[in-house]
């Protein structure tokens, strides 16, 4: 997993609220393992619609996603936060969000930044001509125009997106605790 430091940008001012994981990536996306090329299905029944956010060549590959209340709720489709990431969002910016979604978002290296609604307000209307920047290590989002948000993270979660750290590179990062483990086991208990 890359290590996530700071993500700058423009933002899809999205802004939809009690948006389900079947609109970030529609069921019949869920018929493959393979992460590469869900970014195409992403918001599908959205970007159906003319004039709509996803395909405004103003927000082509835009780093960050700004959502209403309730952010990824429904199912529990790992596929919707790699959907996410394979059309290139890095964090995504909303009131609240689904456990589920959070803990996906989390293990597939996307910030999930939780803001109060009046400051997802300024950032959508920010969003629609100006870049906005998240720094994790101070845990803010800052604009141009001298707004500063701060948020919360849980710290083990800040400590593995800073150190790019997924379950396996955490299992990886104890190997020697581990050889060690396996080392003394094996002479302890040599009969098995």
């Amino acid at each position: 997993m890359k290590p996530v430091h700071r993500i700058s940008g423009r933002a899809y001012p999205f802004g939809a609220k009690n948006v389900d994981t079947d609109i970030i990536i529609p069921a019949h996306w869920l018929k493959t393992i393979s992460r590469s090329g869900m970014g195409k299905g992403a918001f599908e029944t959205v970007r159906a619609e003319p004039g709509n956010v996803f395909d405004d060549p103003e927000y082509a590959g835009a780093p960050i996603l700004i959502a209403g209340d309730n952010f990824g709720c429904g199912s529990s489709r790992e596929h919707a936060a790699w959907a996410l990431a394979d059309m290139g969002v890095q964090a995504v910016i909303a009131p609240s969000y689904s456990d589920i979604f959070s803990g996906n978002a989390f293990k597939n290296g996307i910030l999930a930044v939780v803001l109060p609604q009046e400051a997802i307000d300024r950032l959508l209307e920010v969003a629609k001509t100006d870049p906005i920047d998240i720094d994790l290590e101070h845990q803010t989002v800052t604009t141009p125009f001298q707004d500063r948000f701060t948020f919360e993270i849980d710290p083990f979660r800040k400590a593995c997106l800073l150190g790019g750290l997924d379950e396996i590179g955490l299992t990886l990062k104890m190997d020697g605790a581990i050889g060690a483990y396996e080392a003394r086991r094996a002479e302890a208990f040599s009969w098995m």
